[in-house]
């Protein structure tokens, strides 16, 4: 893990790597319980004999999103700022899932920090909004699951 002590450390390391996480697995009882969670229960995703028939990938697939989603505890194993007392999603630039991940399959993020501009000083403190650009890879795979421009909020 990469650490800073403060927000100008973080921003001074703009348009370098910020690291990867560890891999983890998305197994089918996390792809169930995502769809539970959003309500997007397409037979891809939660029929494992039917997507082991008839989907293109042979086994039952996780939703695009939950790949994204994973992206606040694949960073968390990624950076840390020190003094960071707040720390909020603000939003995406761009997102394109370019790969299946199948049930079973072990995943990581790479990080980017591509550049960080003050935010907002107020009586409470400094803030910085950070764009990090992101990669989900699949292990043994030469494609990543998905690529996303993340905005996060950053405040001491």
């Amino acid at each position: 893990m990469q650490t800073f002590a403060n927000l100008a450390e973080f921003s001074a390391h703009a348009g370098q790597s910020l690291g990867e996480s560890e891999y983890m697995t998305i197994n089918q009882e996390m792809i169930d319980l995502f769809a539970q969670a959003t309500g997007d229960h397409q037979w891809i995703h939660t029929d494992p004999e039917r997507a082991t028939r008839e989907s293109p990938y042979k086994a039952p697939i996780a939703h695009g999103f939950l790949t994204l989603s994973l992206a606040p505890k694949l960073l968390g194993e990624i950076y840390s700022v020190e003094s960071v007392k707040l720390a909020i999603n603000y939003g995406a630039n761009r997102i394109r899932f370019t790969n299946a991940v199948p049930a079973g399959s072990r995943l990581r993020a790479k990080a980017w920090l591509h550049h960080a501009e003050p935010q907002n000083k107020n009586e409470d403190g400094n803030g910085v909004r950070a764009i990090i650009e992101c990669a989900f890879e699949i292990e043994g795979e030469h494609k990543p699951a998905c690529v996303a421009e993340l905005i996060m909020l950053l405040f001491e």
